[in-house]
C-alpha cells in the first residue's frame, strides 16, 4: 500500500496543481508545475523550520521515493515512445548529419569543457574536487533532456528542421551520456585498470549499437503485427506491451532501453502510423500516449520541485550552481557551434539557429536522476546540488524565452496577427 500511497499523493498534487496552473498561472504545464511543486517545498521547509511537525512526515515520504529507479528505470521509456512516435522521420533523415554531431561529439565535447572548467572554478570556491569527479558531473549535466525539450518545445512554434535538430538529438544522446557516465564511474570506482579502452568499446557497443539493433527489431515486430490486424483496443494495448516488453528486455541484455524505445518509437510513428492503422486506430493512440504523455510529465515535474525538501542546499553550493549555469550554457553554445561549422554546407547553420540551438538545449530530471544515483563516497551532495540549481535554471528560465527567442530570432512558424 505504500507504493499506491505515494503514487496517489504525487497524482493528487499533479492535478491539484496542473488546475491552479491552468485556471490562474496559465503557464506551460511542465513549468508550471514545477515551479508550484518548488515554491511548496519553500513553504514547507519554512514551516518545517517553525516545527510544524507534517512537514516532516512529507519530507520522508519525498525520501522514500527512488528519483532514480522511479524515473529510468519506470517513467522515462513511456515518455520516450510518447515524444519518438510524433517526430517526423523523413524531416529527421534529412538532418541526421547535424543530430548525429550534436548527439555524440557535442555530448562528448561539452562533458570535457564543463569538467575542465569546473576542475578549476571549484577550488576557487571552496570546493577542490578531483578531476573524475567533475567529468562524472560534465557527463551527466551536457545531454539535454527530451522530456523536458520535448514537453515545452510543443508550445514555442519553431520550424519544422530547427525542431527535429533539437528533438533528434535529445532523443539520441542519453544512450551517449550514459555511456559515458557508466564509463567515467568505472574509472572514479574502479580505477582506469579497469575501464580499458575495449571495455568502453564494448559498452559502447553493447548498449548503444545494441540499444538500436534491439529498437530495430522492437519495431518491425509491432509494425507487422499492427497491420496485420485491425482493432484499435488490441493495437494500442500492442504499442504498451512494446514499450514495457522492450524496456525488460534491454535491461536483462544489458543495452540501451531509451535507444531501444525510441528506435522502436520512431518505427511506429513513421512506418506503423502510414500503412499499419486505420484511422479510428490513429486516433485513439494518438489520444492514448498524449494523455499518458502529459499524466506522467505532470508526476515528474512536481517530483523535481519536491526534490527540494530533501536536498540540502547550501548559500555556497548555490554560488557553485550559479557559476555552473553560466559554465554549462557556453559550454553547450561551443558544443553546438563546432560540429555543425563543419557541416555548415549540408545543414542550416546561421547565428539565429545556434542561439535557438544553444538556449534550446534544456537539462532535466535525468541529470538529477544521474547524479542521485551516484553513492556517498563520491561528493554527491555537490553534484546533487548543483546538478538541482542547473536543472531548475534550465526548466524555468531557458523554457520560459525560448518561445519569445524563437519569435524574436524569426525563426517562428506562428502566423503574424490578422493572417490566415
Amino acid at each position: 500500500m505504500e507504493l499506491y500511497n505515494t503514487l496517489t499523493l504525487l497524482l493528487v498534487i499533479a492535478a491539484a496543481f496542473g488546475y491552479i496552473n491552468h485556471r490562474f498561472l496559465r503557464l506551460p504545464s511542465t513549468i508550471g508545475l514545477m515551479i508550484l511543486a518548488l515554491v511548496s517545498s519553500m513553504v514547507a521547509i519554512g514551516l518545517g523550520r517553525l516545527g510544524v511537525h507534517w512537514v516532516l512526515t512529507a519530507s520522508q515520504l519525498v525520501r522514500s521515493i527512488d528519483f532514480h529507479k522511479v524515473l529510468m528505470e519506470v517513467m522515462l521509456s513511456f515518455l520516450l515512445f510518447a515524444g519518438a512516435l510524433h517526430v517526423d522521420v523523413r524531416t529527421l533523415g534529412k538532418e541526421r548529419g547535424a543530430v548525429a554531431a550534436m548527439a555524440v561529439i557535442g555530448t562528448l565535447l561539452s562533458t570535457l569543457l564543463v569538467a575542465t572548467g569546473m576542475y578549476y572554478l571549484l577550488p576557487l570556491m571552496g570546493f577542490p574536487t578531483p578531476y573524475i569527479y567533475c567529468l562524472l558531473f560534465g557527463a551527466l549535466i551536457s545531454p539535454t533532456d527530451p522530456i523536458a525539450v520535448m514537453g515545452i518545445l510543443k508550445q514555442a512554434r519553431i520550424s519544422k528542421n530547427l525542431e527535429i535538430k533539437i528533438v533528434g538529438e535529445s532523443l539520441f544522446n542519453d544512450g551517449i551520456a550514459v555511456v559515458v557516465f557508466i564509463s567515467l564511474y568505472e574509472i572514479a570506482v574502479y580505477g582506469t585498470d579497469k575501464a580499458t579502452a575495449s571495455f568502453i568499446g564494448e559498452l559502447f557497443l553493447r548498449e548503444a549499437v545494441g540499444g538500436i539493433i534491439l529498437g530495430v527489431l522492437l519495431g518491425y515486430a509491432a509494425y507487422w503485427a499492427l497491420r496485420t490486424i485491425d482493432n484499435y483496443k488490441i493495437e494500442v494495448l500492442i504499442t504498451l506491451a512494446l514499450v514495457m516488453g522492450g524496456t525488460a528486455l534491454a535491461s536483462s541484455w544489458h543495452t540501451s532501453g531509451p535507444l531501444a524505445i525510441v528506435v522502436a518509437g520512431l518505427i511506429v510513428g513513421d512506418k506503423g502510423r502510414a500503412k499499419g492503422m486505420s484511422d479510428l486506430t490513429r486516433e485513439y493512440l494518438d489520444k492514448f500516449w498524449e494523455m499518458l504523455d502529459e499524466i506522467l510529465n505532470a508526476v515528474l515535474f512536481v517530483l523535481i520541485g519536491l526534490e527540494m525538501l530533501v536536498l540540502d542546499i547550501s548559500n555556497s553550493v548555490l554560488l557553485v550552481g550559479v557559476v555552473a549555469i553560466v559554465l554549462t550554457l557556453l559550454a553547450r553554445f561551443i558544443s553546438v557551434a563546432l560540429p555543425l561549422s563543419f557541416l555548415r554546407r549540408y545543414t542550416d547553420f546561421n547565428g539565429p539557429t545556434l542561439r535557438v540551438l544553444s538556449w534550446g538545449g534544456l537539462r532535466g530530471g535525468i541529470s538529477v536522476a544521474l547524479a542521485l544515483s551516484l553513492p556517498a563516497t563520491m561528493p554527491r551532495d555537490l553534484i546533487v546540488g548543483i546538478t538541482y540549481v542547473v536543472v531548475v535554471f534550465s526548466i524555468i528560465v531557458q523554457g520560459l524565452t525560448i518561445g519569445p527567442l524563437v519569435k524574436k530570432l524569426g525563426l517562428s512558424t506562428e502566423p503574424e496577427p490578422g493572417m490566415h
